[in-house]
């Protein structure tokens, strides 16, 4: 068991945190930017709220932490009432937030200042992976301070690796969300020329699953997005805050992404019709109602 703190209960950190007291039987101190919901959280798990980052981290032996984006991490991490004010020597902060692979370089060079370790550990799996514990976590950094950590990060984990220094797990999240929406791209012209085919497209799926055209998509995606529902899952507005960091990544390291660019076009005119909120697999709306 560890002194563990956890920042920012999202539909994400709430349950991994959750998890952490449950599954890893850890000694969890929680901060959220409304601590409402950190109340909340101690009522259902126990545990202890503070009302600042550096408080929730004061003698903690890991802090993890999941919050929006690369402004809102240094925010709750630097600064007189950042978690790194409050961090002791030895000490690991873990990163679950999908960020650039910059500001994990960054923040571990700043750690590593201050004699505090750094993983930048971006998770896959969506708001069902993290409350069931079967997230895939995708961790840069040294290899001694992950050996120390994933114990923890494995109490809601299905499967951790380290994929080499720091930035290297932001970039391997990079990878993902690369290939996730061109394949839901696929996967809506797809569903929507079966449907306008005449096709029953539940046995359609049923039996295409089962072959080289299958994917974790089309198995828990294909029937919603031919219902046209997308009140659930990975939002447009965090997809396309993900695109974004793929495509300025790729600017910089000279790779083209051309069916990536057009499907973050199509994202922006989902939002256009009101779909911010909407799961990634309403791509199939464009088509379906053009």
């Amino acid at each position: 068991m560890a002194k563990v703190a956890f920042i920012g209960l999202g539909v994400m950190g709430y349950p991994m945190a959750g998890h952490l007291k449950t599954k890893g039987g850890h000694d969890v101190t929680v901060y959220n930017r409304t601590f409402a919901k950190a109340a909340k959280w101690v009522e259902e798990f126990g545990g202890t709220a503070k009302k600042t980052p550096r408080e929730a981290a004061e003698g903690a032996d890991i802090v993890l932490c999941c919050v929006g984006n690369d402004d809102d991490l240094r925010g709750v991490i630097l600064g007189e009432d950042g978690a790194f004010a409050g961090m002791k020597a030895g000490s690991i902060l873990v990163d679950h937030t999908t960020a650039s692979a910059d500001v994990a370089r960054e923040l571990y060079a700043i750690g590593k200042e201050q004699k505090i370790g750094f993983i930048d550990a971006p998770v896959s799996g969506g708001q069902a992976g993290a409350e069931n514990g079967v997230l895939t976590v995708m961790c840069g950094g040294d290899e001694d301070v992950y050996a120390k950590a994933e114990g923890a990060i494995n109490s809601f984990a299905r499967s951790c690796l380290l994929m080499g220094e720091s930035g290297a797990g932001q970039l391997t999240k990079m990878v993902n969300q690369i290939c996730i929406g061109g394949l839901l791209q696929g996967l809506s012209e797809a569903m929507n020329f079966g449907s306008k085919a005449g096709l029953d497209m539940e046995k359609v799926i049923n039996v295409i699953s089962k072959g080289a055209a299958g994917s974790w998509q089309m198995e828990n995606r294909g029937k919603t997005m031919v219902d046209g529902k997308f009140d659930f899952g990975f939002a447009v507005d965090w997809m396309r805050k993900d695109l974004g960091i793929c495509l300025a990544e790729a600017k910089n390291n000279g790779a083209r992404l051309p069916v990536t660019a057009l499907v973050d076009q199509f994202y922006a005119q989902v939002q256009g019709r009101g779909g911010n909120r909407w799961d990634t697999s309403s791509l199939i709306h464009l088509l379906a109602n053009d």
